[in-house]
């Protein structure tokens, strides 16, 4: 629907079913809704729904309480901190080399399911200061819970939640699970910075800041509410997107074998048989044009809902108060205005030299104003290593005859079962 709004103009006012949706696919656009007049624009259609999941997490609260929340969390996401990981980014990327390197002539395997491996472990050793290996089936919790908000959005809730349906009860056990998985997490840190309060104090990670920072909720109810709706926005937000990064990457490899000889060729003469540290980030610079363009042809997160507050005009358009507002990245990564052979996968377009070639907001993969991505640097660090050392050590390559059709699901990203074969690389 996305792609077909985009051929009829950069403003365009289309209907779906009940609703009336305002599609805004200009850089200039993007930057009125998202920086510019970020103010008038709550989220809106999609994750309104993802709330029956998410609560009034960082990714779907407005107003003061997003404000609160972001301050909590700034501080695990500052740069100094983020460089400090990069030792376990590192070992985390290693490991699923490992993993991948145990199914050489195993015939094929999931890339999809281990990549979610990956950045669950990552996300836990980084910003929770916990390891998230006992809980092995957080993934698949997310995936149910996505396909049912995907699922209410699509059919503008028309079909009430209290209906029976299988895939409802699958999305209530599944968002059990996930309050049952941060409730422990939280327990057992309250436990153990108790015990450092007498010493060192309270860690610096994320998961000890939320819990220090609700304390001053008298309500413990509240108090236990807010605790939850963080946790699990922090654990889909900060795994979700870079493993569907990595997937469409290695999808992209797979599809361009000189970009695959080339990316071996600079991970093979930057890193020698070493793992990859915090300053060759700046030493990886085609592996870092690969990524860029992997998130301009499938964005991690694809579409940017939000609801106007108060009426507006944007190209030209009249945009009344309460209209449902459209950003897509995916077609303004493909506007073609801005982008020569917009559907050819050219890492160089995103060279320094020719930076200068597109406006600032034709390029959104972590949005923008002041609701860009919090954990932008640490997805990209994780990317960096990990297609370095999947290059450097590994082939993946499609399972013949298989056609790899991801499928859509909440705007938070995209999923699909990625089967590949393993092979050395030689």
């Amino acid at each position: 629907m996305m792609t077909s709004a985009a051929q009829y103009g950069d403003a365009v006012r289309l209907s779906m079913g009940p609703k009336t949706l305002y599609f805004f696919n200009h850089p200039e656009h993007v930057k009125h809704v998202l920086a510019d007049n970020a103010v008038n624009y709550h989220k809106g259609i999609g994750l309104t729904q993802a709330k029956r999941a998410l609560g009034d997490g960082l990714l779907t609260s407005e107003g003061d309480l997003w404000r609160r929340q972001r301050k909590v969390l700034q501080p695990a996401f500052q740069h100094k901190r983020i460089a400090r990981q990069a030792d376990v980014v590192a070992a985390e990327s290693a490991a699923l080399v490992e993993r991948l390197r145990r199914h050489v002539g195993d015939g094929s395997v999931n890339l999809t399911t281990e990549l979610t491996t990956l950045t669950l472990g990552v996300l836990g050793r980084t910003l929770l200061d916990t390891g998230l290996g006992s809980f092995t089936d957080l993934g698949h919790a997310f995936e149910v819970v996505q396909d049912q908000a995907m699922f209410e959005m699509v059919t503008m809730s028309a079909v009430p939640t209290w209906v029976p349906l299988p895939r409802q009860l699958r999305f209530r056990k599944a968002r059990a699970r996930l309050q049952a998985v941060v409730e422990q997490l939280a327990r057992d840190r309250t436990k153990r910075d108790e015990g450092r309060l007498r010493a060192d104090g309270p860690g610096d990670d994320a998961l000890s800041r939320l819990i220090a920072a609700v304390r001053c909720e008298t309500d413990p109810r509240v108090r236990g509410r807010r605790l939850r709706d963080e946790l699990i926005t922090l654990l889909l937000a900060g795994h979700e997107t870079t493993a569907s990064t990595l997937g469409w990457t290695c999808y992209l490899i797979d599809r361009h074998p000189d970009v695959r000889e080339r990316l071996r060729d600079e991970a093979t003469a930057v890193l020698g048989e070493r793992l990859p540290a915090y300053d060759d980030l700046q030493r990886l610079p085609y592996t870092s044009l690969v990524i860029e363009e992997a998130m301009r042809l499938y964005p991690p997160v694809w579409i940017l809902p939000r609801q106007a507050q108060e009426e507006d005009v944007i190209g030209g358009l009249r945009v009344p108060a309460g209209a449902d507002v459209l950003i897509c990245p995916y077609t303004l990564h493909r506007h073609p205005a801005f982008w020569s052979a917009p559907e050819q996968f050219a890492p160089e377009r995103f060279a320094p030299e020719r930076r200068g070639e597109r406006p600032r907001y034709a390029h959104i993969p972590f949005g923008a104003g002041p609701r860009v991505c919090i954990g932008s640097s640490l997805g990209l660090m994780e990317a960096v290593f990990t297609v370095a050392l999947l290059c450097r050590d590994l082939e993946l390559r499609k399972v013949a005859g298989h056609r790899v059709v991801p499928e859509p699901m909440l705007s938070l990203g995209v999923r699909g079962g990625l089967p590949v074969t393993v092979h050395e690389a030689g």
